[in-house]
């Protein structure tokens, strides 16, 4: 993902500043993204998605990968978020497909919601537990849930997933945009968070 943002940066003529700026994400933090210091969450790829005119999946997968039908093994399962990584853990799932409605996505919350902030961006979530109990935790609530369970949100809201018990859960999460363009008809753009 490191080398499509600042390809598709440079593609469009854009500045550092001016990605920056159009994603809402600092200078300095997209600087260390570019060079593979820092990952980004699915909010902040959100943002620099729709500040790049491209769909969230582009940022993980070429244009021309992109197929019509798409199955991902489990083993299979790109890893976006490094195995150590101290927070959230994401796997992309369906990288390759072609023109889609939603981003699907394999996590692995934290076993605390310590110092990580709540996100929030345009979209919609559905959070589905596959193995483990987590718990969604929004500011005016927190929702307990396990094997089998699932949620559905508008993803304004501000959020985050915490993995509750020994093990981190395993949780399935789709995300997708709900920007339609005024005569109703979806954009090529609006699978977006």
């Amino acid at each position: 993902m490191i080398n499509r943002v600042r390809r598709l940066r440079k593609e469009r003529l854009m500045t550092l500043e001016a990605l920056a700026e159009r994603s809402g994400v600092t200078k300095s933090y997209l600087s260390k993204v570019e060079r593979g210091q820092s990952v980004p969450s699915i909010a902040v790829c959100a943002s620099l998605a729709k500040a790049l005119e491209v769909p969230l999946d582009s940022l993980f997968a070429e244009a021309e990968e992109l197929g019509e039908v798409t199955v991902t093994r489990a083993a299979e399962r790109q890893p976006l978020t490094s195995p150590d990584e101290s927070g959230t853990r994401y796997e992309g799932m369906a990288l390759d497909a072609g023109a889609k409605s939603m981003t699907p996505f394999m996590l692995y919350p934290p076993l605390d919601d310590g110092p990580v902030p709540f996100r929030d961006h345009p979209g919609e979530e559905f959070v589905f537990v596959h193995e483990g109990q987590a718990e969604l935790i929004l500011p005016s609530r927190t929702i307990t849930l396990d094997p089998g369970d699932c949620v559905y949100f508008k993803a304004t809201t501000p959020h985050k997933l915490r993995s509750l018990g020994a093990r981190r859960a395993t949780v399935l999460l789709l995300v997708s945009s709900d920007d339609d363009t005024p005569d109703g008809a979806r954009s090529p753009h609006s699978r977006l968070p």
